[in-house]
């Protein structure tokens, strides 16, 4: 037989383009439409309704930048069009590429019912199945003009991402708006082809499967008449019936799909706008599962579902309904799809905390599932937390982007830095925003890693990233490949089925253990300093609210903060969402946030403030109250006393310029360039910088991404340095019990001024740094070349520190070219380290060297302080930052954790009479207390949570400084249990006995007598 395949496909894809689609819809009549646009934000819905709309017409502009517009549609269905499905198409100007990214809009009812939202790929509004004939049509859309961002020419800068700079051009233009008769028959005929077509080209040209498909596909294509394609198209269908009623093979690929949108609670657009696009997407898909028996929705965040609980209570209405039947699933259980890399450790847990809870709370469900698809890599304390959370199941599937290793697996155990294992599944498919094409269901089954002992895999199935979520036409094509030959199988099921029937069928999975690190994005370890430094400060000011509220509570009858402090919490929760606390959001959203943190910071310290005065009385005395987990100047853990000082440190001239500062404990050597040339260990008789080399040297790079400004540096940046050594000024400082110098440079448009001090009796050299930051597609680092000869060291992460190798002898090593560390790095080789801790910074690099001189190794370790990328916020960064640094030569592990407490809860003084007692201490300092504060239910009991920090097993004894009644392990939601022995109680303290990094949570009963 002739070749004749390319003649057919050619065929079928200019048919179906340029007959049988336009077709669906086979007669139109125009809707009269009125337009009011709202002068300035959103408003209310019953606002929107009532104003007085002016004239508007197809192909007329409309759409301000971050504009909304209320448009009024009219018409009456024709009375010859009785008996027949009638639809609005109701197109604002729709790109239908860009689903998520551009104009929106949520139709309404005139009694203000929400109907559906309207998207790219969404447009319709069933009017009528069937009409009578002569009904009256009146619908409102609010529709948003939301500026495309990300173009067809991605990354170049724009002023649109923020209301303030955007303009007022209207950029959209209205494109039609009709009722239509929508024939059912000819839309299935679309999808039959568009699955075989899209089958047909995944299968091999060798397989008879491919020709009895390119057959059936002609033979259907012969039976439609090009002048009468609504008249034929049912005698077309019946050509096709038997290719698609074959079965699938048994040993087919199973595909669990899951019909999701995935929403970025902010990223091209702001914080208000994610408000609107959720309720658009969930008021589509409750609408589809009304539509569709078989169809099944997720959706993670618990700040979404709040979103449309306050602001939408009538969609939000629905979808109750929807998951009460189980058929809206709320999955993941976290506030909010969060960074994994950069929250803190308590952070990390009450993102679990506050989302399980409000997933509890509002429909009574419990998530087994941490829904992570998009988020930037993952830290390797998140195992321990998830189980912590009483959750056991993880999935992603950004790690697929890595461009240099391929992960090996699709379905493993992850192991975290205490050995806690969780179940975890990257779907095969590649994508979080699955549309049920035959390229990606084939591309599912042959990427699949797990052949031969596994067969299921899952497929988020929707437009996300601005929302939108799954369509009918996905939900058709769905139904088709339920059991099709030549295809994997596809069924609409929970997060929580696939999991279940996944882990039962691969009963011995390989392990990965440690962070799953993404190859890319690794610059959201810096962009937009401002937002990360709110982020910690934040985490840093309430671990102090609620130690102090809850020990003056106990003390003295302080009334807690629990609302306040709930409703902080969330907000910090919602600003580590993955594409704003990485610095990857509009210029909109990092101005938000900035100010959001300095009001919270102002709410934080009211709380403290308050709860500390009560707590140290009336007097005149000065306590220094400690908030960090060691005790420090004399002044004991969560505790407050007078604070005591040592023997100041001494400043002397240093022979050929600069100056040296000497403690007696360490010995800093600054020359005339303000670069540290010897941080001498004066006990173990150690030098830390590299002979030749100097420390803290600020070094200038060119910072251009090949693409993802904002989120990608690309290895090649190094190849160009430019090392500031010039100084404008070196200049001593003398303070109290303290000596420094000051050191001033200028380069470009910047200007950065250094503080180096040496206090008394530490052996820290602590660096204040403060950057007038004006360069434009540069990064800024600060370099520590340090006499250490190690194969590996450590970063902190949550609940405790994860090693990663210095040295580059895989591909894997190399790729981790840019790493996250929170408090502290650590380095050392047997008998002595350094550390060098922060108090807002996340990125570094660490290289190693071998002298030539003398064979020795530099290890230098690299900080990371400032980027400036202009995509997409183009001013990003501009201004002055400040960072707090301290080197800490001759620090093991455990001095690096208390210096990287106590650099970022800096000690506060209040004026009273007596001393503060801790509510709870702790007697061996590798056991750290992350939190103290009072349960979440108001019965007065106090929560303490701790973990071994060191990475060895500690024998501990927890101490409260009140009676107990009883003591109890909980789970992160405080609740017991059910497999933990109870803890020890003997002479007024807890017995804790931890593996290492374990992490636990203690409930202390308050005895009532």
């Amino acid at each position: 037989m002739h070749d004749d395949r390319s003649l057919v496909e050619a065929r079928l894809k200019r048919v179906l383009d340029e007959r049988i689609r336009p077709a669906v819809y086979p007669e139109s009549v125009p809707l009269q439409v009125a337009v009011w646009n709202a002068p300035g934000e959103p408003v209310p819905v019953a606002e929107g309704l009532a104003a007085s709309p002016g004239p508007i017409a197809v192909g007329d502009m409309w759409g301000a930048p971050w504009g909304t517009s209320w448009f009024t549609v009219t018409g009456t269905v024709p009375a010859e069009w009785a008996g027949r499905t009638v639809e609005a198409i109701l197109d604002l100007g729709f790109d239908e590429n860009m689903p998520g990214f551009q104009c929106e809009g949520l139709v309404y009812r005139p009694d203000g019912t929400p109907v559906k939202g309207l998207n790219p790929r969404n447009q319709w509004v069933r009017i009528g199945s069937p009409v009578e004939g002569g009904e009256a049509v009146r619908l409102h859309i609010e529709a948003a003009s939301n500026p495309v961002i990300l173009d067809y020419r991605p990354f170049r800068p724009t002023r649109l991402g923020d209301k303030e700079t955007a303009g007022t051009e209207p950029q959209y233009t209205l494109a039609r708006m009709d009722l239509a008769v929508f024939d059912e028959t000819v839309w299935q005929l679309v999808l039959d082809l568009e699955v075989l077509g899209e089958l047909m080209h995944e299968l091999p040209v060798e397989g008879a499967r491919r020709w009895d498909i390119l057959r059936a596909v002609g033979h259907a294509l012969d039976a439609i008449d090009l002048q009468d394609v609504n008249g034929s198209a049912a005698a077309a269908r019946s050509r096709l019936e038997e290719v698609l009623s074959t079965p699938a093979a048994p040993s087919a690929h199973r595909i669990s799909a899951v019909g999701h949108a995935h929403i970025d609670t902010a990223w091209l657009w702001p914080l208000r706008e994610t408000v609107r696009k959720v309720a658009r997407t969930t008021a589509n898909m409750t609408a589809l599962l009304e539509d569709e028996p078989d169809f099944i929705y997720t959706m993670s965040q618990a700040q979404q579902f709040a979103w449309i609980k306050e602001h939408r209570p009538e969609v939000y209405a629905k979808v109750k309904e929807a998951v009460a039947e189980g058929r809206f699933v709320p999955a993941g259980g976290m506030w909010v799809e969060s960074d994994t890399n950069m929250p803190g450790s308590e952070a990390m847990a009450r993102q679990f905390v506050h989302g399980k809870r409000f997933f509890l709370d509002e429909f009574g469900i419990e998530n087994d599932e941490a829904w992570l698809p998009d988020t930037f890599g993952f830290a390797a304390g998140l195992p321990q937390i998830i189980k912590a959370a009483g959750s056991k199941w993880l999935l992603t599937q950004k790690i697929s982007w890595s461009q240099t290793n391929k992960f090996p697996h699709h379905t493993f155990q992850w192991e975290g830095i205490d050995g806690t294992r969780i179940f975890t599944h990257f779907p095969p498919v590649d994508t979080y925003n699955c549309s049920m094409r035959g390229s990606e269901i084939a591309h599912a089954e042959k990427n699949f890693k797990d052949k031969g002992v596994a067969t299921h895999s899952l497929a988020p199935t929707g437009w996300g990233d601005g929302g939108g979520g799954t369509t009918r036409e996905m939900v058709a094509k769905a139904a088709r490949m339920r059991s099709l030959e030549g295809s994997a199988t596809v069924r609409w099921e929970t997060p929580a089925d696939f999991f279940s029937k996944a882990e039962a069928e691969y009963l011995n999975p390989p392990v990965w253990v440690g962070e799953l690190y993404l190859e890319l994005h690794r610059a959201t370890l810096t962009s937009q300093a401002k937002t990360k430094q709110g982020n910690r400060r934040s985490e840093s000011l309430l671990r102090e609210a609620e130690l102090w509220a809850a020990t003056a509570a106990v003390r003295t009858g302080f009334p807690y903060p629990y609302e306040q402090l709930d409703r902080i919490w969330k907000t910090v929760l919602l600003h580590q969402f993955h594409d704003i606390l990485p610095g990857s959001s509009i210029a909109w959203v990092h101005r938000e946030a900035e100010k959001t943190y300095v009001a919270l910071a102002g709410e934080l310290d009211g709380i403290i403030d308050a709860a500390q005065r009560a707590l140290a009385g009336d007097g005149s005395s000065t306590l220094a109250f400690n908030a960090a987990p060691h005790q420090r100047h004399g002044v004991p853990a969560g505790g407050a006393a007078v604070a005591t000082g040592g023997d100041p440190a001494r400043l002397i001239p240093r022979e050929g310029g600069g100056f040296i500062l000497d403690n007696g404990l360490l010995q800093v050597e600054i020359d005339g360039r303000g670069l540290i040339v010897s941080a001498y260990d004066i006990a173990a008789e150690r030098e830390t910088v590299a002979p030749g080399q100097a420390a803290n040297l600020l070094q200038i790079h060119p910072d251009f991404p090949n693409m993802w400004d904002a989120w990608d540096v690309d290895e090649f940046y190094r190849n160009t340095v430019t090392d500031l050594t010039r100084a404008d000024e070196v200049t001593p400082v003398a303070g109290e019990a303290s000596a420094g110098v000051r050191v001033v440079r200028s380069f470009g448009d910047s200007k950065v001024t250094q503080l180096l001090t040496l206090a008394a009796g530490t052996k820290r050299l602590d660096i204040d740094t403060e950057v007038d930051w004006h360069e434009t597609e540069k990064f800024l680092k600060a370099s520590f070349p340090l006499d250490v000869h190690a194969e590996r060291y450590a970063s902190e992460t949550q609940f405790g520190h994860f090693h990663r190798a210095t040295h580059t002898n895989t591909s894997w090593e190399a790729a981790k070219f840019e790493a996250c560390n929170h408090r502290f790095v650590h380095i050392e080789e047997p008998g002595w380290g350094v550390a060098l801790v922060n108090d807002s910074t996340y990125g570094h690099d660490m290289t190693r060297t071998v002298r030539a001189a003398d064979s020795g190794t530099t290890t230098t370790l690299r900080v990371s302080l400032l980027r400036a990328p202009r995509f997409p916020d183009p001013e990003t960064d501009q201004g002055v930052h400040r960072f707090r640094h301290a080197l800490v030569p001759g620090a093991a592990i455990g001095d690096a954790v208390r210096e990287g407490f106590r650099i970022n809860l800096p000690e506060r003084r209040v004026a009273g009479g007596a001393e503060v007692a801790p509510l709870v201490t702790v007697d061996n300092d590798a056991v750290v207390v992350s939190a103290v504060k009072l349960a979440d239910d108001a019965s007065g009991d106090v929560v303490v949570r701790l973990y071994e920090s060191h990475g060895g097993r500690a024998r501990a004894r927890l101490t409260p400084g009140f009676e107990v009644a009883a003591a109890v392990a909980t789970d992160l939601l405080e609740r017991p249990l059910a497999d933990a022995p109870t803890p020890e109680l003997a002479d007024g303290a807890v017995k804790l006995s931890l593996r290492p990094f374990e992490l636990v949570t203690l409930r202390l009963a308050r005895s009532r007598a």
